[in-house]
């Protein structure tokens, strides 16, 4: 009966140990949202983010209809840098891709997304299941990240270009529960604007970036902010008493 009781005992304790320890080892999800075109300042970053050497890294540019010139620029940014270039088209045929949006993401250490119309950008990913493929990878642990409508896409909502005549909200996959203004600085309305909808309630508080700085998130969790020069910033953007709040985000690391 002791024996009974030891043996029962040791399974219990092993048990607790391996879901600790598995609990322990889960994959870190990972964003760096930026708020403008990728750099070679960022793309190192994004390199350093991944934790790996020669890392694979996939260039989504679904926001431009998979522009040419712009994949071009895409490889031509990743020369001489320590990585693998690979990029993700949608406007695909069967006949010419082997592998299915699941294959190809899935095998990468990073996923870079564009800019571009991110309205259109989402619908495609929502019709060819894209948005569903991203969460495996970011419960997987792969790196995502972008600027434009490349960092707008993995919060909530913000601001978007990408109808006529007037800035609208799109909304976004919500891996960051908050909202999202990129291009903070760069473009006048912007600010105004994000400024009235988070008053208004049309958005929640969250995150505004300018094109030169960005945002480190572990977990759905603001971790830091980066920039390329000493004058771009990050902030948060609340509303208290009843009047909107600009809390700016120390930058704790300038990109070489």
């Amino acid at each position: 009966m002791k024996r009974t009781c030891f043996v029962a005992l040791l399974a219990i304790i092993c048990f607790s140990g391996f879901a600790q320890t598995s609990k322990n080892t889960a994959p870190t999800r990972t964003i760096f949202a930026y708020g403008g075109n990728y750099t070679n300042q960022f793309m190192r970053y994004v390199i350093a983010l991944t934790k790996k050497e020669n890392p694979k890294i996939c260039f989504m540019p679904t926001a431009t209809g998979d522009n040419a010139n712009y994949i071009a620029a895409w490889y031509a940014a990743c020369e001489g840098l320590p990585m693998r270039p690979y990029v993700q088209r949608v406007y695909v045929a069967s006949y010419t891709d082997k592998k299915t949006f699941e294959e190809n993401l899935l095998g990468m250490d990073a996923i870079v997304v564009g800019g571009g119309n991110t309205l259109n950008m989402m619908a495609i990913w929502k019709a060819q299941g894209i948005d569903t493929v991203l969460r495996k990878a970011y419960n997987k642990g792969i790196v995502l990240t972008g600027g434009s409508a490349g960092s707008l896409c993995w919060f909530q909502g913000g601001t978007t270009d990408s109808r006529p005549k007037d800035l609208s909200i799109v909304q976004g996959l919500a891996f960051i529960p908050t909202s999202h203004c990129p291009h903070y600085h760069s473009e006048p309305l912007r600010k105004p604007l994000y400024f009235e909808n988070i008053l208004k309630g049309k958005l929640s508080p969250g995150y505004a970036i300018d094109d030169l700085a960005g945002i480190v998130f572990e977990n759905e969790k603001y971790i830091k902010s980066v920039a390329i020069d000493d004058k771009s910033n990050t902030y948060y953007v609340s509303v208290i008493d009843g009047k909107v709040d600009e809390k700016l985000l120390p930058v704790t690391e300038i990109l070489k």
